[in-house]
């Protein structure tokens, strides 16, 4: 491939939210030339912080978007083909977070008490079992094929495939509750994901979308050296954007407000790595020579929002 501008496997598209065509870039593109779409660049683990095509803003509404970006189909289909064994590898690091996730999405829900739940994005199905631990019903969603079948293997209620896809055995008004988390930047059309999982919750359902805020004071801080720019991401929503985009779809949005992690000191250094290969090393060996390299650590820069919504009655 010679010019990228001319790849087949991309696309230009307008606006999401108000379907405009008038941009303005945002980060330039920093991928340099390729040849082909690295399905391995939309792993969960990949390492891959500030290489991203062209990210744009719309000048009527403020959606971030990346654009050009990969057609649709070349996206789920990077998705559907992912492998991720380094994420098995720290399988046991992500308990621990949905845990946290789970107890904060309760106190909109209410007590499980076997009630329906659906996690579109499962990957591994980690959050369906927290959720099935704690009472749900729970369920899942995962493009990978990788992805669903390590879930099933487990013995968990995770189906392949992604929301529209029409082979999804569930009927409309169908959970109690549904997630998202770190999913809706990745999709291609998050109007339509919002819209399908709408019409999956039954009336007064809840649902929890877990993304980044690029408006946050550490994305403004970082600039173009915020570690979220990435070629897995397609979306960048604001808290702004993200609150009109719900309430267009029909969700009354009752709260969104920046939610961190816990992640483990040895998983935290293969994110840094990137950055700084020798402090990493020097990290990653001290932690381990005293015990340390699985501390769960609380990470919170606010640039990590969850969104909690309810379909009205």
């Amino acid at each position: 491939m010679t010019d990228k501008q001319h790849d087949p496997t991309t696309e230009t598209v307008a606006c999401n939210y108000c379907g405009s065509t008038d941009t303005q870039v945002k980060y330039p593109d920093t991928r340099g030339r390729r040849d082909k779409i690295d399905w391995s660049a939309f792993r969960c683990t990949h390492p891959g912080y500030g290489v991203h095509p062209p990210i744009v803003e719309c000048q009527n509404c403020g959606l971030i978007y990346t654009n050009p970006r990969p057609r649709q189909d070349v996206i789920i289909d990077s998705y559907e083909a992912v492998e991720d064994p380094t994420y098995l590898e720290e399988r046991a690091g992500r308990e621990l977070p949905f845990q946290h996730h789970l107890r904060s999405f309760e106190k909109f829900t209410g007590p499980a008490d076997g009630r329906r739940l659906l996690d579109v994005g499962a990957y591994i199905g980690v959050f369906v079992e927290q959720a099935q631990a704690s009472g749900w019903d729970a369920w899942g969603v995962e493009p990978s094929v990788w992805g669903a079948a390590v879930a099933q293997e487990q013995g968990l209620n995770v189906i392949q495939g992604g929301l529209g896809s029409g082979d999804l055995p569930f009927d409309a008004g169908s959970f109690h509750a549904l997630t998202m988390w770190d999913v809706i930047e990745h999709v291609a059309d998050p109007m339509q994901v919002l819209c399908d999982s709408y019409d999956l919750l039954k009336p007064g359902g809840w649902i929890a979308v877990h993304t980044m805020d690029a408006n946050s004071l550490f994305a403004k801080i970082m600039g173009n050296r915020w570690p979220w720019l990435m070629e897995m991401h397609i979306y960048y929503f604001t808290r702004e954007t993200l609150r009109l985009m719900m309430e267009r779809v029909g969700f009354r949005v009752e709260r969104i407000k920046p939610q961190g992690r816990y992640l483990r000191l040895q998983y935290l250094t293969t994110r840094l790595r990137p950055y700084s290969p020798p402090i990493a090393n020097a990290v990653d060996t001290i932690s381990k020579a005293v015990g340390l390299n699985r501390l769960a650590l609380p990470i919170n820069f606010g640039d990590l929002v969850t969104a909690f919504a309810q379909k009205p009655h």
